[in-house]
């Protein structure tokens, strides 16, 4: 089973797919993490892609289609697309590749939230400088340290001025997606607004794992 979670940053896609990774056997896809990772190497895709991100744009299609690509290899039958496709070419180019493999996307799942929420949660987001744990300062468990030691800090494209671009870069980039995916295979929308254990039941009531 295939799974795209479409979706304004800060709408939790990266904690329901972790949490449907371990509950079930899914890789995750998170071309977030591939570029990150990328970046933290100082690999020569992660040098030209830095300076972009850091200003809240999106990377450029060849080179993320690369590296989904990559993984796509791997063999593996179930995938949680996290943050891919983000325009119509990388949702081109991603049916083509799982059709060579003869796969095909069987769900789109779009996590809706209030654009007034998008930020709040952007700008109030933590990150553990060494385990990458994502925190919230509005979190009741909020302590403001991490459980492994490293430190909490504000990524770059967490802040005001990052978080309201990156708002219009989705809405004229991956908004689309929605229309694109609609009159194909459609797409079914979820309520991001609620507890991330809620939205995970929703979740599988949608893709048929739970009545």
């Amino acid at each position: 089973m295939n799974i795209i979670l479409l979706g304004y940053p800060g709408a939790g896609k990266g904690t329901q797919a972790e949490i449907l990774v371990k509950e079930y056997d899914f890789e995750h896809i998170s071309t977030g993490d591939m570029i990150r990772k990328e970046i933290a190497l100082a690999t020569p895709l992660g040098k030209a892609v830095e300076k972009g991100i850091s200003q809240g744009n999106l990377v450029r299609d060849e080179q993320i289609i690369k590296l989904v690509e990559q993984v796509l290899k791997r063999g593996r039958q179930s995938h949680i697309f996290d943050g891919f496709p983000r325009t119509i070419p990388q949702a081109e180019s991603l049916r083509i590749s799982l059709s060579v493999l003869r796969q095909k996307i069987d769900y789109v799942l779009f996590l809706e939230l209030s654009k007034e929420e998008v930020i709040k949660r952007l700008t109030s987001r933590r990150v553990c400088s060494k385990c990458g744990a994502i925190f919230n300062i509005y979190d009741k468990s909020f302590t403001g340290s991490c459980s492994c030691g490293g430190n909490l800090i504000t990524r770059s494209d967490d802040t005001l001025e990052s978080a309201k671009h990156r708002l219009e870069v989705f809405e004229k980039q991956t908004r689309p997606l929605v229309d694109y995916y609609e009159s194909s295979i459609g797409v079914k929308r979820l309520d991001a607004s609620k507890e991330a254990r809620e939205v995970h039941n929703e979740i599988l009531r949608a893709i048929g794992l739970k009545k």
